[in-house]
């Protein structure tokens, strides 16, 4: 854990864990140790769905004081210095001269989730002498289509400011994630940090999953979901590629086993995006899902990809987040993996991937969380993703 203290006038990043059992204690713990230096800016809090969100805020005011900007949301596991783990309360921290940051939040998004990703674009302003500008967004990971969320900002924003963030998560349960903004804890809504900065601020992004075959034809969706692909039911077309077992086919446990490490690959301007499909099984309707929209007549691909692979897109996107720096070493690294890496990769391989995240930051602190979906839009129009890294570096 990065705990010595920075001198007062330099920008700064620190990030503090703690796993006690009380939430109060756990987050005053954990923001005592991020708060590394002077003139806070703002905190990010990422929780185990078991703490109580409203106590684990009162911890971090007890440390912080009542003034200092936070955002956060419940996860499937916490990602700091000190490992992948579930349990705890992460805090990540930033500050100095250098930063400002500004925060706003839109509520009861479900139905209207362009409009709400436009009333979070028209908070983000300019501030002179402060060129750098990334949009950090904290979804709720139950709500639908959060592609057009993203849609949303750039509607307004265009490609001038880059976003990053993730969906929050409730620990694989699939029933209701909760966010943090400001002093309030919400659901069914949006939380966002717009944070300005002097020195750059750069945005990596990358999944380890290969195509399988030739593309498939999206010849039927809507809702969200992919009804046919080549005319037939997507969810046969899909398990057909991919050579799975009978069991596949029929039985929902042995489909989400066999889906986890195999997402649906969507075609995008600069490559192929995965997309998780083994938390939204349809047995019944032999449809596929995504996390997203899929355009009619659009392309996929069933996609593979093994702890390796997994682990040299850590590699890749660290390396992408950290060459837009310019050359100027980090103060810091946000880190947004995807709950179905969580839960690809067994203990070992999860040590391995958090080392690469070491290596890359060097003496710089990092933190993030896994998410229900990963937000990162440095290009072009789309910025939602499964089952990849994304990695923002603070210059």
């Amino acid at each position: 854990m990065n705990t010595d203290a920075c001198p007062d006038g330099r920008r700064w990043m620190g990030v503090g864990q703690s796993s006690a059992t009380e939430p109060r204690t756990a987050a005053a713990q954990a923001a005592h140790t991020a708060l590394t230096g002077a003139d806070p800016k703002l905190l990010i809090v990422w929780a185990a769905i078991t703490y109580d969100l409203a106590q684990t805020l009162a911890g971090v005011r007890d440390v912080a004081g009542p003034d200092v900007p936070v955002i956060g949301c419940t996860t499937r596991g916490e990602i700091c210095d000190g490992g992948a783990n579930d349990g705890t309360v992460v805090v990540a921290a930033i500050g100095g001269p250098g930063f400002a940051v500004s925060t706003a939040a839109a509520e009861n998004v479900a139905g209207r989730q362009r409009e709400a990703g436009e009333e979070l674009g028209h908070s983000v302003t300019e501030i002179p002498g402060l060129p750098h500008r990334v949009l950090v967004l904290l979804t709720d990971g139950l709500v639908r289509d959060q592609e057009q969320i993203l849609r949303g900002c750039y509607t307004v924003l265009g490609a001038s400011v880059p976003l990053f963030g993730g969906s929050g998560a409730d620990g694989w349960r699939m029933k209701q994630a909760y966010l943090l903004a400001g002093d309030r804890v919400l659901t069914n809504a949006v939380v966002a940090a717009t944070i300005h900065s002097d020195a750059p601020l750069s945005v990596g992004v990358r999944h380890g999953f290969r195509p399988v075959g030739e593309p498939m034809i999206v010849t039927g969706s809507r809702d969200g979901r992919i009804q046919t692909v080549d005319d037939r039911p997507a969810l046969d077309v899909y398990l057909d590629r991919l050579g799975a077992p009978a069991e596949a086919y029929t039985d929902r446990e042995a489909l989400m086993r066999f889906a986890l490490p195999r997402p649906l690959g969507l075609q995008r301007r600069n490559g192929v995006d995965a997309r998780n499909v083994s938390t939204q099984i349809d047995l019944e309707g032999r449809s596929l899902g995504g996390g997203g929209s899929f355009d009619h007549g659009g392309l996929v691909w069933a996609m593979t990809g093994d702890e390796q692979s997994i682990l040299a897109a850590t590699d890749a996107a660290c390396q992408e987040a950290l060459a837009g720096l310019g050359g100027r070493e980090p103060v810091g690294l946000l880190t947004i993996s995807c709950a179905a890496i969580r839960a690809i990769l067994d203990d070992e391989a999860l040590r391995r991937d958090n080392a690469r995240l070491a290596k890359w930051a060097e003496q710089a602190p990092f933190a993030g969380f896994y998410a229900y979906g990963e937000i990162a839009r440095a290009r072009g129009i789309h910025g939602f993703h499964n089952q990849t890294l994304a990695v923002l570096a603070l210059g």
